[in-house]
């Protein structure tokens, strides 16, 4: 970067620019992690000589803090898959279950929502389909930032709902489903040929509340791909031209990921988990009522802070998924 001709080629150099803070994402916690522990052995000293209960607790806790980066970082190293950098599009659609299902399907939205602005992501609402009486049939996220479709893709699957109805007036249990999709955001459009022939596109109004476009001209873009049967629905930008092509980027990014799956023999399992929208398909429990309850089916995670998780506090979750946990085994096992 200290040459002088770095700079004449502005598209290599923010590129080279990009890559040098990712290295550096990688490399400075573990120099901060070496410098603590150097400096831990003086700080046990002090505590010995104080010989103060403060002290002592001084030093726990950055025995605790040094344990904790450790497993952030060893975490990092999980997200080996060629994609599990770049950011991703997040995909709902309501299952069975009827307007619960829909509700159900908001619901997890919001959860995304939040667990991304956690994280630090900037998140962009690409589509949203509402339901007929209440919530929605389903959404597109596009969530932008580092490991984003690494960690997402381990929510991928059926997710059920246990809950007293707000929607019965006799006040009846109603389980529902929804099903979350991830596919990556590349930085590069694949070099993936997409014949004209094979694509069905339909136009329609945006829909939803607010914007320029809405309900107004048909900006909003349907794209089938007949071959596979995949559908990409967008519906954000203002122009019917940008919605085409942000959806024929989803679309080829979907075919990459087909691709790779096949590649590596593991269709069956990646998009097996997902299945039908329906009972006996889902990875992951959310039980309101009788009692309160998160329980991941793959992993054997669970929490009784069904309130949290709904607020976006799903990294147990996703750690576990990625450290392959198995229900019914214990750590000692894995």
């Amino acid at each position: 970067m200290n040459l002088p001709e770095f700079w004449e080629d502005k598209v290599r150099a923010q590129a080279k620019m990009a890559e040098v803070a990712t290295l550096k994402k990688s490399i400075l916690p573990l120099n901060e992690i070496t410098t603590r522990l150097s400096d831990l052995p003086v700080l046990i000293e002090m505590a010995l000589d104080e010989d103060q209960d403060s002290a002592a607790e001084e030093v726990l806790t950055e025995v605790n803090g040094i344990e904790a980066a450790l497993d952030k970082i060893e975490l990092q190293t999980l997200l080996s898959g060629p994609h599990d950098h770049d950011g991703a599009f997040l995909t709902l659609h309501s299952g069975a279950g009827g307007t619960e299902a829909c509700d159900w399907t908001d619901m997890l939205l919001r959860m995304y929502q939040r667990w991304g602005a956690e994280q630090g992501y900037k998140v962009e609402m690409i589509d949203v389909q509402d339901g007929e009486e209440a919530g929605i049939r389903g959404a597109t996220l596009r969530i932008e930032g580092e490991n984003a479709y690494g960690y997402l893709n381990c929510e991928r699957g059926v997710h059920r709902l246990v809950r007293i109805s707000p929607f019965d007036s006799q006040a009846r249990r109603h389980t529902s489903f929804a099903s979350v999709d991830v596919t990556p955001d590349l930085e590069e459009e694949p070099q993936l040929e997409v014949d004209e022939k094979d694509l069905e596109i339909t136009t329609m109004r945006s829909g939803g509340k607010g914007g320029q476009n809405v309900n107004k001209v048909e900006t909003g873009v349907l794209m089938r791909h007949l071959p596979t049967g995949l559908m990409v629905r967008c519906t954000i930008e203002r122009s019917q031209h940008k919605n085409r092509d942000l959806a024929l980027k989803i679309l080829k990014a979907k075919l990459l990921q087909i691709e790779e799956d096949k590649k590596r023999s593991e269709m069956e399992r990646v998009y097996g988990e997902k299945g039908e929208i329906g009972f006996g398909s889902q990875i992951r429990s959310y039980v309101f009522q009788p009692y309160q309850m998160v329980k991941d089916h793959r992993t054997g995670c669970e929490t009784s802070n069904v309130q949290a998780v709904m607020d976006g506090e799903l990294d147990s979750f996703i750690e576990a998924k990625l450290r392959g946990h198995v229900a019914g085994e214990s750590r000692d096992e894995i």
